[in-house]
């Protein structure tokens, strides 16, 4: 009903569309993103992780984030298990990192480096940023959830460029 409410308010039509998957995801692919790895420790205690283009800032006050994984994902029941995450920023240098992460299966932390964030969740070393979250609430979405984190603590690396995802590739801020 809000959403009917909306679209009168603002001329909106409440047409549903056909619109193809494939078509939408690659005109959605011309809006660049940066890339986050969403870290936790799952019951045993080991790490696990997930690449996410899908990341942005929600409120100031109070401080929350968001995050939208696929229901498909494996990843996620873990990192939602635990409670927390760490949002991880990753660094221009990092396109192996987010690659490792976006592969299901396998020990997916053998090769990366990292120490325990505020929560014991992975923060990655390198990183342009990290975010310590909570979890405050999980929202359907289609194929996809909505997860609003509240941030508990956080910090950056203001020498480090980020490392950016755009019409299916990564990139670099030019200089």
């Amino acid at each position: 009903m809000l959403a009917f409410i909306y679209a009168r308010l603002y001329g909106l039509s409440m047409l549903t569309s056909s619109i193809d998957p494939a078509r939408l995801r690659s005109v959605l692919g011309h809006f660049p993103s940066g890339v986050a790895a969403i870290t936790a420790l799952d019951g045993d205690g080991r790490p696990v992780g997930m690449a996410v283009s899908s990341f942005t800032s929600v409120s100031l006050s109070p401080p929350l984030v968001a995050f939208l994984p696929a229901k498909t994902s494996s990843t996620f029941p873990r990192i939602a298990e635990r409670g927390t995450f760490c949002v991880n920023v990753l660094a221009a240098d990092q396109e192996d990192v987010c690659r490792t992460l976006a592969t299901p299966g396998g020990d997916k932390f053998a090769g990366l480096s990292w120490r325990p964030g505020p929560h014991g969740d992975p923060v990655l070393d390198g990183v342009a940023a990290w975010i310590a979250c909570t979890i405050q609430s999980v929202h359907d979405a289609g194929d996809h959830h909505i997860v609003l984190g509240r941030v508990d603590d956080l910090a950056a690396d203001t020498a480090a460029a980020p490392l950016l995802f755009f019409r299916s590739r990564y990139h670099h801020l030019a200089a």
